[in-house]
This record gives C-alpha cells, sequence and structure tokens, in this order.
C-alpha cells in the first residue's frame, strides 16, 4: 500500500475534480513551489497511482443503453476464460470487464444505441460462450450519481477534504 501525504492528497482531489488545474493553483493549494507539485504528480504516475485520462459520456454520442451485466460460468478451462476475457476486452462496445468474488463470476458494462443494438450484442455473447456462461443477469443504469471519486484526504486518515 502506498501511504500519501496531506500534500499529495489534495492534489489528487485537485486533479479528480478538475483533470486540467494548472500546476500553479495546485502549488498555491498546498504551499510547494510549481516544479514540487509537478515532481509529486509525475511520481504518482509513474507509480499507477492515477491514470491521466478522459472519462467519456457514451450517452453524449448516442449509447442511450449503458447496462450492467453480472455473469455466472461454470465447467471451464483457463483456456476458456482467457478466450471470453479477451472476446470482452476487444469489443468496444463493452468498456469495462472485471472478474469478482462473491456470487458472481464476471461483472462487465455493455454500451448499446438502442434495445436492438442490446440484443444482437448480448446474444452474440451468450451464443458465442453459451457453453460456459451458466447464469447471465442484466440492468439498465439510468442515473450515475457517483462515480470513481475519492475524497482522498479521508481515505488516507488525513480529515475531510470538505471545506
Amino acid at each position: 500500500m502506498t501511504n500519501l501525504d496531506k500534500k499529495n492528497c489534495i492534489i489528487l482531489n485537485m486533479l479528480q475534480e478538475n483533470c486540467r488545474v494548472s500546476l500553479t493553483d495546485m502549488a498555491k493549494r498546498v504551499g510547494l513551489s510549481v516544479d514540487s507539485v509537478k515532481k509529486r504528480v509525475k511520481k504518482m504516475e509513474n507509480s499507477k497511482i492515477f491514470y491521466p485520462r478522459v472519462q467519456i459520456r457514451p450517452r453524449h454520442f448516442g449509447f442511450e443503453n449503458i447496462v450492467d451485466v453480472k455473469i455466472k460460468l461454470y465447467n471451464y478451462t483457463d483456456e476458456d476464460l482467457n478466450s471470453f476475457i479477451k472476446f470482452l476486452k476487444e469489443n468496444q462496445q463493452v468498456p469495462e470487464v472485471f472478474l469478482v468474488s462473491g456470487e458472481w463470476d464476471v461483472s462487465l458494462v455493455i454500451m448499446a444505441k438502442n434495445s436492438e443494438d442490446l440484443g444482437e450484442l448480448t446474444s452474440s455473447i451468450r451464443k458465442r460462450f453459451g457453453n460456459i456462461i451458466r447464469e447471465w443477469s442484466e440492468s439498465l443504469t439510468t442515473i450515475a450519481h457517483k462515480f470513481e471519486t475519492y475524497d482522498m484526504l479521508e481515505l488516507m486518515g488525513h480529515g475531510s477534504g470538505k471545506e
């Protein structure tokens, strides 16, 4: 586990709020030089504490159906599982794939333009891998209230970032 000091937590919170925040603004907030903040950001990025990326909103470009799918598998080999995961990862309409513990084995998200598009994609997955899929449950995401945001100060025990 990586221990983050209070300054790094503040920097991460600022980047989550606005990934385009200036180094100058971050430096003022944490009381360091711009060069020090730049080094901290680069070190955290190199340590894989965060990934700088754009978060796309699929509904804004025609993918109205964002569907959470849970799958139970059975009677599969490592080769079957690897083939299944590879297929899902290569499908551009499947932006998230997780192996999970608990009741389900696989959790994924499917983006579809409409119900017909969704039906075609889910049918193709189920037909191709029906020999290892025991159960399938899907639910349509209607509203995302929170998505991957963390109060790093609070998580790392430095108090709340809410001021």
